[in-house]
């Protein structure tokens, strides 16, 4: 794995992958970075070809770095990453877009069900059935915790102060 510093992502043009959550891509990124989540690296790079250029980027440059390892044991030969990822590439002065930054849609899940459980607990000294609130709430994340999907946070992540707070479209697509 081969390094470019960030003053030359300019030039770069091979792929160029931001390996961030969404969330975090959203909030600020590189013009030419497509977000594809380090956990949806391998997945994504089954499409790609094995020999095309390839630059990772992340916030430090820690979970590039993992990206690129993973993708060198697939057999990618042209690997680069960003040494200090995105931070570096402030420091260097490179033109970085910010959205407005909203509070991540699983943190919202939690305050929402912390909420819930305190308002169930509360009520609960006016009629103990109200703890049914309670046991109702923590059934729920049990089941999301053990299934993977989350009423709550499909709610939320359609609320409108979380409109930016998804991938923007095209940004899996990793043409370039």
């Amino acid at each position: 794995m081969r390094n470019v510093a960030p003053e030359k992502i300019g030039e770069w043009t091979g792929k160029f992958i931001d390996v961030r959550n969404f969330d975090e891509f959203t909030s600020e990124r590189l013009d030419k970075a497509r977000c594809v989540p380090l956990d949806r690296v391998m997945t994504e790079a089954s499409k790609w070809d094995t020999s095309e250029q390839i630059l990772l980027i992340c916030k430090s440059g820690m979970r590039s770095s993992k990206a690129g390892e993973q993708l060198e044991q697939a057999g990618f030969t042209q690997v680069y990453t960003v040494p200090g990822g995105l931070d570096a590439c402030k420091n260097a002065g490179l033109n970085i877009i910010v959205e407005r930054k909203t509070i991540p849609v699983y943190r919202q899940v939690m305050i929402g069900a912390g909420i819930v459980l305190l308002i169930g607990l509360g009520l609960s000294f006016i009629n103990p059935w109200f703890i049914l609130i309670d046991w109702f709430a923590a059934a729920m994340l049990f089941i999301a915790g053990v299934t993977g999907f989350c009423p709550m946070m499909k709610i939320l992540s359609k609320m409108p102060w979380n409109a930016q707070a998804v991938c923007p479209p095209n940004t899996t697509n990793a043409k370039g």
